[in-house]
């Protein structure tokens, strides 16, 4: 058995630290733009502090999830705590989805009857919407491409930037135009932005959480890389999962000459190093086995059906 853990690294302790700098400058910004949208009259504006509130929550459920996941594994847990930024990244999807149909059903009531929108106040907070967005959302970049939590809230906050763009856009159009009909109109393609952010986090949350094979992995690619290695003569029983989106694991038979242990150790070795180097597999469990197996029925199987839909 070849075990190779990994440890949070020092940059998402970093990112802990500046999520809680952009859930700060989130909350007090919600404030603000609750007040002028209220003040305004502008869809648009509570629609975006709508969205920036539940920004507020996924970074304080994100940061939660980070400091959870510093946690040492033990006898209960064995993994540790990494699900839990899974989880959470499904949690603060899911609650996007439910406020874009909330924008949708308020949108199509303005819609119906236009309200008159006080387009200058409008913009000029919307601006400042789109700077404190692009600040904080920036404060956390750094590792969302390893951490599916981290990236939710960096998405949430992307999303953001985009929408207060947009509301600065029908603000520009509304005080030149009079067209008030406008605000509604970027409120349904902020709810639309929302469900396309929703989606992508609620697709990859739920597929670690069925354990299924990561989308970056193939599955040919990689059973022909380890029959490869020397002294391996087939392979079955092969899964490969994600604890988390960083974190993948692997278990597997392996089909071998009758050798000594000592052979045996090498075999696993060089197995579990090429799964790390080229496949980003980091916990590897093997099983060796030199009787009872048939090579050519070994990993037909997993061939023909890598091919059905997933």
């Amino acid at each position: 058995m070849s075990h190779n853990h990994t440890h949070l690294p020092d940059l998402t302790r970093q990112v802990t630290r500046r999520m809680a700098l952009s859930l700060v400058i989130t909350l007090v910004f919600v404030v603000v733009e609750i007040i002028t949208g209220l003040m305004s009259n502008s869809l648009a504006l509570l629609t975006d502090a709508a969205h920036n509130f539940t920004d507020v929550l996924a970074l304080g459920l994100s940061w939660f999830a980070l400091q959870l996941a510093q946690r040492p594994s033990h006898s209960g847990k064995t993994f540790g705590y990494h699900r839990a930024g899974i989880l959470v990244a499904l949690f603060n999807s899911t609650t996007l989805v439910l406020i874009a149909l909330g924008i949708f059903y308020e949108a199509y009531r303005r819609f119906l009857s236009p309200p008159e929108v006080e387009a200058g106040l409008m913009v000029i907070v919307a601006v400042i919407a789109v700077i404190v967005n692009v600040v904080t959302a920036l404060l956390i970049r750094r590792g969302s491409e390893h951490d599916l939590n981290i990236r939710a809230a960096f998405l949430h906050l992307m999303g953001d930037v985009l929408s207060t763009t947009g509301a600065v856009v029908a603000g520009v159009v509304i005080l030149f135009t009079g067209a008030f009909w406008v605000d509604p109109l970027v409120s349904v393609f902020i709810g639309l932005l929302i469900l396309w952010n929703a989606w992508g986090i609620i697709r990859e949350s739920v597929d670690i959480l069925m354990e299924a094979t990561p989308a970056d992995i193939d599955m040919e690619a990689m059973i022909g890389d380890i029959q490869a290695v020397p002294g391996v003569r087939g392979v079955h029983d092969l899964h490969v999962w994600a604890i988390n989106q960083s974190l993948r694991t692997l278990s597997a038979h392996l089909l071998t000459d009758d050798l000594p242990v000592s052979a045996g150790v090498s075999i696993q070795a060089a197995v579990t190093k090429m799964l790390r180097e080229k496949h980003g597999v980091s916990h590897a469990t093997l099983q060796l086995e030199c009787e009872g197996c048939m090579p050519a029925d070994l990993y037909c199987d997993i061939i023909a059906n890598n091919h059905q839909p997933h």
